[in-house]
């Protein structure tokens, strides 16, 4: 079996075959564009078998002081083909008892991936975060898990494809009081963010936010970007009282997956639990565009985890980030402060 890699410049076929094969949104032309314009590059490829697509990738490269080259990430990918199409063989190589020969095992798309970036630049490393399950993204011994995550593998992702009665039914019994609560008060109003000036208005929120629990934010710049290049991918909404946001979550989607990117809440917002509503009708709003899961963006043991865990009576582990080692990946893991910190920025998405 032979799998060919071969770049995508075309936006409009990167994002057709992204959705297609039922791929995170972070692997839209959107997001690798935001990255572009924010000191990484992005690079996207398909993977094929006889001319017919198994798998893509979209690679971001940030580049390290000499002689390390670059950082290859490819966020929640690499995308595999699902359905009757499936290239997805849990824990079987091609031509294996019970594995249909047409079909690459996940691990082989990861391989033939990391060769192309071996054969055509200079990185430490390949690190790849598929958006499978723990266990159901079986990788060849050349890749290593990494010492040093970027997207949590820990999450809550919702199946959409359920009633709403049984996504209310599974919240806890708090959680369900506190959305009724909130969807009845009188004051506050969900609408959707549409202008560059009511997202400034929500990132004043998101500045207090972020002085209140201490983590750190990009730019301005930063965040308008992610709205104007991920066009209609990028849904914002916010919990209005009297005219003003006290609450506002900003998501990407894909076809098939929603993924929350940002939210924040102001102390008007606290007192009127208004995140509980806003979190419901971005759920519902999902469900409705046919969307078929509700990822959380990840459970990190804080204050904001145990808001999460409160919507489901279930978690998620996710395979996690993989390595590929490459040239100085030595020196990469023994901790290079200026190259290790790069993992750290990305955490910021």
């Amino acid at each position: 079996m032979t799998l060919t890699v071969t770049p995508c410049t075309d936006p409009e076929l990167w994002d057709r075959t992204v959705i297609d094969l039922g791929g995170h949104p972070l692997q839209l032309w959107g997001w690798g564009e935001l990255k572009s314009a924010h000191r990484w590059s992005a690079e996207r490829v398909l993977v094929t078998r006889d001319g017919e697509t198994v798998g893509a990738c979209q690679l971001l490269t940030r580049k390290l002081p000499w002689p390390l080259g670059g950082f290859v990430y490819a966020p929640r990918g690499p995308v595999l083909a699902r359905g009757p199409k499936a290239a997805a063989i849990e824990g079987a190589t091609p031509g294996s008892a019970g594995a249909p020969a047409q079909d690459p095992a996940p691990g082989a798309v990861a391989d033939a991936v990391a060769d192309y970036v071996r054969r055509t630049r200079r990185a430490v490393a390949v690190s790849i975060e598929p958006d499978e399950d723990d266990g159901r993204f079986p990788l060849s011994d050349a890749w290593r898990r990494a010492e040093t995550t970027v997207l949590p593998a820990r999450t809550l992702i919702l199946d959409l494809t359920r009633s709403e009665d049984e996504l209310m039914g599974d919240m806890s019994k708090k959680h369900r009081q506190y959305v009724r609560k909130s969807e009845r008060e009188e004051s506050l109003e969900i609408r959707r963010v549409e202008t560059a000036e009511q997202l400034e208005e929500c990132l004043e929120v998101y500045r207090a936010t972020s002085a209140r629990a201490d983590f750190g934010l990009h730019e301005d710049s930063y965040y308008h970007d992610a709205r104007t290049m991920l066009g209609e991918h990028a849904p914002i909404w916010a919990s209005y009282v009297d005219g003003k946001p006290v609450a506002f979550l900003f998501l990407a989607v894909s076809g098939r997956t929603s993924f929350e990117l940002y939210g924040g809440m102001d102390e008007t917002g606290q007192r009127l639990r208004a995140n509980y509503a806003l979190k419901w009708n971005a759920i519902r709003e999902m469900k409705a565009r046919g969307v078929e899961r509700y990822d959380f963006g990840g459970l990190i043991n804080d204050g904001v985890t145990t808001f999460k865990t409160g919507f489901s009576s279930h978690e998620n582990l996710l395979a996690g980030t993989w390595d590929r080692p490459m040239f100085g990946y030595g020196i990469w893991t023994r901790g290079l402060p200026l190259a290790k910190s790069v993992v750290r920025k990305l955490r910021r998405r």
